[in-house]
C-alpha cells in the first residue's frame, strides 16, 4: 500500500511537467505559509520563500516540535533552509526540485527515569514537489522526499543518554507535506 501511495504521489507530482506552459499566475516574489501536515504529529512549520530569478527560490522552515516516544519527551527548534529549482522557468509556481538542510535543537526528558538533557541532529535531503498560486495570491503547496541526519545527546549531571530513544530522528527519514499560505 505504501508504494501505491508512494508512486500516485509522483506521478501527480511529475504530470505538470508534460502540461503546457502557461504564463506565471502571480508575479509576487514572496510566499508564507504553514505545512498542514506537520500538525497532525505535532509539530508546527512555518515557511517562508523568496523568488531570487526565474528559475531559483530560497525558502527556509522553521518548526517546533513537542513529541513523546515511549518515556522520552522532545520538544524544541526545527530549522529546514532549501534551495528550489523550478525547470518551467517561473520561480515560486510550478514543479520543483529542492535540496535541503535540516537542523533539530531538542530538549529531552525522560519521563520514568527523569534524565533530562539536549539533543542536536543535523542533515539534508532532496524534496521534489508542486506549488500552486492562485489569482488571488492564495498558494498551496505538495512535495515529498526524505533525508539522512545523524545527532548527538548532551546529558545533565547524573543523567545517562542510554534513557532517550532518538532512533526516531535518525539515519533516512521521510518528508512530506501540503502547505498551504499567501503569495505577496
Amino acid at each position: 500500500m505504501k508504494k501505491l501511495i508512494t508512486l500516485a504521489t509522483l506521478v501527480m507530482l511529475a504530470l505538470p511537467m508534460f502540461a503546457q506552459e502557461k504564463p506565471a499566475v502571480s508575479e509576487e516574489p514572496n510566499v508564507v505559509k504553514v505545512n498542514t501536515l506537520s500538525l497532525l504529529v505535532g509539530t508546527g512549520s512555518l515557511f517562508y520563500e523568496r523568488k531570487l530569478s526565474d528559475n531559483l527560490s530560497g525558502q527556509m522552515g522553521v518548526g517546533y516540535l513537542s513529541y513523546k516516544i515511549e518515556d522520552s519527551k522532545f520538544s524544541g527548534l526545527i530549522l529546514t533552509p532549501e534551495v528550489r529549482f523550478y525547470p518551467k522557468s517561473n520561480a515560486i509556481d510550478g514543479f520543483y526540485l529542492a535540496p535541503y538542510f535540516r537542523y533539530q535543537n531538542f530538549k529531552l526528558e525522560n519521563t520514568e527515569t527523569n534524565d533530562k538533557g539536549t539533543y542536536a541532529n543535523y542533515g539534508g535531503g532532496l524534496a521534489i514537489g508542486r506549488q500552486w498560486i492562485t489569482d488571488s495570491g492564495f498558494t498551496m503547496d505538495l512535495f515529498f522526499g526524505g533525508h539522512y541526519s545523524k545527532g548527538s545527546i548532551e546529558t545533565e549531571e547524573g543523567s545517562t543518554g542510554d534513557n532517550f530513544d532518538v532512533a526516531k530522528f535518525e539515519g533516512f527519514r521521510i518528508r512530506i507535506g501540503f502547505s498551504i499560505g499567501f503569495a505577496f
